[in-house]
C-alpha cells in the first residue's frame, strides 16, 4: 500500500498526468463553487418552507449538520462523477509509463460503457448516503461518529468504484483488488477528500494508487 502511494505521487512527473491534474482541480472547484451556491439557496427555501428559519439553537445545528453532511456528500459525488470522467486518461497515462505491457493487453471500455458506469456509481454513492442519513445524524451527538460512518460507508464504494475501473479495462482477473488493499485504498481516498486542497488531488491519485496495487502486486499494508 505505502509502494502504491509513493509510485502515484510518482506518477505526477508525467506531463500526461500533470495536464490530467490541471483538469481535475479546475473542474472540481467550479463543480462544487456551483454545488454551494445552489446548497445556499436551497437551505433558504427548505428553513422558510419549515419555518424554522428562526435563528435559534435548533436551527443553527440543523443548519451546521445539514451543510457539513451536504457539503462532504456533494463533494463525493463531484469526485465520482470527475474521476469517472478522467480515468481512462489517467489510466492510459500511468499503465504507459510504468506497466507498458499491461497497457498493451488492455482494452479501453467504449464511451457509452463508461457513462453507464459512471451512472450507476453515482446513484450508489448517493443512495447509500441517503439511506445512511439518519445514522449520520444520530451519531453527530457522539462527536465522532458520524465521520467513522462516512468514512466506512464512502471507502467500501469508492474502492469498488476504483476496482471496477480496471476491471472495465483488464477483466475480472487482471484487474480486482484484494478485498483488504481495496477497502484501504477506499479509506486514504474518502479521507484525503476530507482535507482542503488534498482533496483536488484525490481523483488522481487513487486512481494511480489502484493501478499500482493491481500490477505492481502490491496487497502489503
Amino acid at each position: 500500500m505505502i509502494q502504491a502511494l509513493m509510485l502515484s505521487f510518482q506518477s505526477l512527473s508525467d506531463r500526461r498526468i500533470a495536464a490530467v491534474m490541471v483538469k481535475v482541480v479546475l473542474l472540481t472547484i467550479i463543480s462544487f463553487l456551483a454545488l454551494g451556491v445552489g446548497l445556499s439557496f436551497a437551505l433558504q427555501w427548505l428553513f422558510t418552507w419549515f419555518h424554522v428559519d428562526d435563528g435559534g439553537f435548533w436551527s443553527g445545528l440543523l443548519s451546521v449538520a445539514i451543510i457539513v453532511l451536504s457539503g462532504a456528500l456533494l463533494f463525493r459525488l463531484v469526485t465520482v462523477a470527475i474521476t469517472w470522467i478522467f480515468a481512462d486518461d489517467i489510466i492510459d497515462a500511468v499503465e504507459d509509463q510504468f506497466y507498458p505491457q499491461h497497457a498493451a493487453f488492455g482494452k479501453r471500455p467504449s464511451f457509452g460503457a463508461g457513462i453507464e458506469m459512471a451512472m450507476k456509481s453515482i446513484v450508489r454513492v448517493a443512495g447509500y448516503n441517503l439511506l445512511a442519513l439518519p445514522l449520520y445524524l444520530l451519531l453527530l451527538f457522539t462527536g465522532v461518529g458520524t465521520a467513522i460512518a462516512f468514512l466506512l460507508i464512502n471507502a467500501l464504494l469508492l474502492g469498488r468504484d476504483l476496482e471496477d475501473m480496471l476491471i472495465a479495462r483488464h477483466g475480472k482477473s487482471n484487474g480486482a483488488i484484494n478485498k483488504l488493499p481495496r477497502l484501504m485504498l477506499g479509506l486514504l481516498g474518502t479521507a484525503g477528500m476530507l482535507v482542503p486542497f488534498v482533496n483536488l488531488l484525490v481523483p488522481v491519485l487513487a486512481t494511480a494508487m489502484a493501478i499500482h496495487l493491481v500490477h505492481a502486486g502490491d496487497t502489503s499494508l
